[in-house]
């Protein structure tokens, strides 16, 4: 149960940082979820990863329906994917996923720190 609540607080509070600041701020808002929700260190990584890995993904996934597909395979082609936009949500949802995790994973090990350090 902790791991999705973590899922669905990391997700909301970075799609709501990612309005109104930079991209980066999804490592913060990680950073403090697994903060605040105490779990093991893979299980903040996780959480973090999939939060972001969902999120991001959904989201490009939703843009590249809109507009047909056309950016995102033009992308594709530069980033030398083979014009697959599949491929290229996929490093998306990837590289955001990565960010929130090792965001998650620090802040696991900030929780655990000796009170004297």
């Amino acid at each position: 149960m902790k791991l999705f609540i973590s899922i669905l607080i990391t997700a909301l509070l970075s799609f709501v940082a990612g309005i109104f600041m930079p991209w980066w701020t999804i490592a913060p808002a990680a950073l403090v979820v697994a903060i605040c929700i105490h779990q093991s260190p893979f299980r903040s990584w996780l959480t973090g990863f999939l939060a972001l890995f969902l999120l991001w993904g959904g989201l490009a996934l939703g843009i590249d329906a809109g507009n047909q597909h056309i950016l995102s395979t033009k992308l594709a082609e530069i980033f030398q994917l083979g014009g697959s936009s599949f491929l290229l949500i996929l490093v998306t949802a990837l590289v955001g996923g990565l960010v929130a995790g090792f965001g998650a994973l620090t802040g696991c090990y900030i929780r655990k720190r000796p009170a004297g350090e």
